[in-house]
């Protein structure tokens, strides 16, 4: 897990040569802002155009047909939103920065941003893609559905090496995992795929408690949506990644059209200015809540990473449903990585379209609540699900987390 302390990526200070190591909570606040006070500015500018004026057209055209043969960003000024934006291009820059890689690419959503890297391998002739179960329901159906021409082998993390064939252009999997929370050992992942790229997609752990890159994986996968933005009014998705394979989403953004808005931009750079704090104040809260969980009678397991984080997963003896339709204080909706605490049922809603056999198989009972803790006070979230989960009100036996952990 890394730490408020742990060193971030290099960076070149602003009009010298210096090079130095910022840590992760720096880096949130200042990345992608660097050069504001230079220019006189404190808040990141919303640059809201769709296109840019130039009387240079022969110029012009020799941008277009350069970003076309490479996916390079353009030097210069901006051409079209559709190439990029200079709000969007700021929150891309510091998502580099956060998860260690040299680039970062922008989407209107996550599902966009898992389609353009699904292209991009398609497009190099590598079709087949082996994942680990359970993923997020809408990324297993992505794959199980062959909708962008792709076939999956679905396997468990130890049969990643034998499932790999020559056609394969990616391994995927997600830890911890939507809605188990179940974890993978990354680097041992890492090793499996061999020369195959990896995509973990970290949107659960988020660069405070992990980072991928770090540990093996070329490709890195965030529901911008969740915790990036954090405030639960922005949809977006980004990939973090190299350069070169950053160039080849690029050109399948720009043919496709899933680009991200300047505002979207602008609210997920705004969020990750607080992106450390708010994760480990949620995750401070989501363990007591997993403790108390543990340690009570109407609960029959808790799932809950051991790398910690603000999600909890959590089976319960009685009607999951009658628990949703009781809370007050938490929000019984869909998403995660909110202020405020909510509470979904993943076999009914987020997992819905994931085959039902397939999806017990992954361990997504018809009796698990999946619940995203948000920044509001232990008590007061206890005391409503208390009384949801309902029966005599329980005051949990003393349990270590460890207990809690799946």
């Amino acid at each position: 897990m890394d730490s408020a302390s742990t060193r971030g990526t290099g960076f070149r200070a602003y009009g010298d040569q210096r090079t130095t190591s910022r840590a992760l909570a720096t880096e949130a606040v200042h990345a992608g802002r660097d050069d504001l006070a230079r220019q006189g500015l404190h808040a990141v500018p919303i640059d809201l155009s769709t296109t840019y004026p130039s009387y240079d057209s022969r110029g012009e055209a020799d941008r277009i047909d350069a970003f076309a043969a490479t996916g390079a960003e353009p030097d210069g000024p901006p051409v079209y939103g559709r190439l990029g934006n200079p709000t969007v291009a700021r929150f891309e820059t510091a998502l580099a920065r956060l998860e260690g890689t040299e680039s970062a690419v922008a989407f209107a959503s996550g599902m966009a941003a898992l389609t353009a890297v699904l292209l991009a391998r398609s497009a190099a002739g590598l079709r087949h893609v082996v994942a680990v179960r359970p993923l997020y329901g809408c990324s297993d159906h992505l794959l199980t559905a062959g909708l962008l021409g792709t076939e999956v082998t679905w396997t468990d993390p130890a049969g990643i090496a034998d499932a790999i064939r020559p056609e394969t252009g990616l391994v995927m999997v997600e830890s911890p995992a939507n809605p188990t929370l179940a974890e993978v050992d990354l680097r041992a992942v890492a090793h499996s795929c061999g020369t195959v790229p990896l995509l973990v997609d970290n949107t659960f752990a988020t660069p405070v408690l992990q980072r991928p890159a770090g540990q093996g994986a070329r490709i890195v996968l965030h529901s911008a949506t969740k915790y990036l933005g954090g405030h639960g009014d922005v949809l977006a998705g980004v990939v973090a990644c190299d350069e070169e394979f950053a160039r080849q989403l690029r050109q399948i953004r720009f043919a496709t059209g899933g680009v991200l808005h300047p505002l979207a931009g602008y609210l997920l750079l705004r969020g990750l200015s607080t992106l450390p704090v708010r994760v480990r104040a949620a995750s401070a809260t989501a363990a007591e809540l997993a403790r108390r969980l543990a340690g009570d009678p109407r609960v029959t397991w808790v799932h809950y990473p051991r790398i910690g984080g603000a999600m909890i997963s959590f089976e319960v003896q009685g009607d999951p449903h009658e628990v949703i339709s009781r809370v007050l204080l938490v929000t019984p909706a869909v998403s995660l990585g909110s202020v405020d605490t909510l509470i979904q049922h993943p076999a009914s809603i987020s997992h819905r379209i994931v085959d039902a056999e397939d999806r017990r198989g992954a361990g997504v009972s018809d009796k698990l609540l999946r619940m995203s803790v948000g920044l509001e006070d232990v008590e007061d979230l206890w005391e409503d699900l208390d009384a949801a989960l309902g029966g005599a009100p329980q005051v949990p036996s003393p349990v270590s987390l460890r207990q809690a952990l799946s």
